[in-house]
């Protein structure tokens, strides 16, 4: 029954986030990572993602899109929804766009580290786990770091030095927060049901999913901080 839900579950992820990547194609973000991170998200938030990204951070139609469409009233209706999303969002919403853009560095961090730790069978301190979850921070650390500096380098007039430091300050917490939340949830399921740490398992991603939902339920309050402390800006 679990490798169904599994199965269902990752299948969901999988169309939300091609779903989305084909209407950002259409749709270019402002701010070019997000046209990776809002994907991504939808890999984690099966449907949910959807109605995040159409919500909050949906972009105007490009001027292809709008010339195929016309100036008739979904048209007007969509330069509405866009103005909305990118003018005067409320706070909340700012705060979580922010944390999909540390969630996606996250995420795409575990993706790519889990694999590798289940090939190479890497331990530390005798545990298989243990040297998954430091594979694991590493990985999401370097994407989550390049994340924030990409557009920093882009959008100001800020040297690679400082870019890298804003960008190390801007991520460093939320990182902790987003891989703190995954750690616990994974450590609960290996020892309840799922035994190990096995990345060529379907069961794995489906509570990797669960876990990045909960990383991002965490890292929620630590972009809130970094954004009412100036040190990271909503988005």
């Amino acid at each position: 029954m679990l490798t169904l839900v599994s199965w269902l579950f990752i299948a969901l992820g999988v169309a939300t986030a091609l779903a989305i990547a084909m209407d950002v194609a259409k749709r270019p973000q402002p701010m070019a990572i997000m046209n990776v991170t809002w994907p991504i998200t939808g890999l984690y938030m099966p449907v949910l993602g959807w109605w995040a990204y159409a919500r909050m951070g949906r972009a105007a139609p490009s001027a292809n899109d709008q010339a195929s469409h016309g100036h008739g009233e979904g048209h007007e209706h969509d330069q509405g929804h866009a103005h909305h999303h990118h003018g005067d969002k409320p706070k909340w919403q700012g705060v979580f766009v922010s944390a999909t853009h540390c969630g996606g560095g996250c995420t795409a961090g575990d993706v790519v580290t889990a694999p590798l730790a289940t090939l190479t069978g890497f331990a530390l301190l005798g545990s298989a786990t243990l040297g998954h979850f430091v594979l694991a921070f590493i990985g999401a650390y370097l994407f989550g770091v390049l994340f924030q500096y990409l557009p920093i380098r882009g959008m100001s007039d800020s040297s690679p030095r400082q870019a890298l430091i804003d960008a190390i300050k801007a991520d460093t917490l939320s990182l902790v927060a987003f891989q703190a939340g995954m750690y616990v949830w994974m450590l609960i399921a290996i020892h309840g049901w799922m035994g190990e740490m096995n990345a060529f398992s379907v069961t794995f991603w489906f509570m990797m999913q669960v876990a990045m939902l909960i990383g991002f339920a965490t890292s929620y309050p630590a972009n809130w901080i970094l954004i009412d402390r100036g040190i990271k800006h909503a988005m």
